[in-house]
């Protein structure tokens, strides 16, 4: 399939798997970049691609989040959204570090630590023209942490903890190095 018949999925991780594979800036390790086979991912999920409405938190304050290396990062909390996940609502907190940083969802659900990164993954959040918030699973990744442990990566809240599984987006990495 060439890149113009590609959908904007597949394109996405088409370009992402020549970043990792190619690219010194990768999280990858030379080793690794030379073993490199690709990314895995879970099929194409439309169910858990949502337009959703944002509760935005007011007077949001400055708050820690540890990183998988120990540690912290700051960041606010700055809206929460409901999704349906498994037949059950869950409450979601969106975060972003400064008011000109994108909008960052960390979560950790059913898949952690069997078919996906143990920590969790993430997920950038798109604001829609008219103020709902844009959610496609389907683009959640693995932190530079799951791939090498030089990285210190955001360990999702508890508020973003759920029992169901989100069979979309990238699964976990196996790396006999890693």
């Amino acid at each position: 399939m060439n890149r113009r018949n590609m959908s904007p999925l597949s394109q996405f991780r088409s370009e992402k798997n020549a970043y990792f594979g190619n690219d010194s800036a990768s999280p990858l390790t030379d080793g690794q970049r030379e073993r490199f086979n690709g990314l895995s991912y879970f099929d194409e999920a439309p169910q858990f691609a949502l337009r959703l409405t944002p509760s935005l938190v007011e007077n949001t304050t400055e708050i820690e989040i540890p990183l998988s290396t120990g540690g912290v990062t700051s960041t606010h909390r700055w809206a929460t959204v409901i999704v349906e996940i498994g037949g059950k609502q869950e409450t979601l907190t969106v975060f972003r570090e400064d008011e000109y940083a994108p909008l960052f969802l960390p979560f950790r659900d059913g898949t952690a630590g069997d078919e996906t990164h143990a920590v969790g993954r993430y997920l950038e959040v798109h604001p829609l023209e008219d103020g709902n918030l844009w959610l496609d699973f389907n683009y959640a990744y693995n932190p530079f942490c799951a791939y090498n442990d030089n990285w210190a990566c955001p360990i999702p809240p508890p508020e973003n903890r759920i029992a169901a599984p989100i069979r979309a987006g990238e699964r976990s990495y196996l790396d006999p190095e890693h």
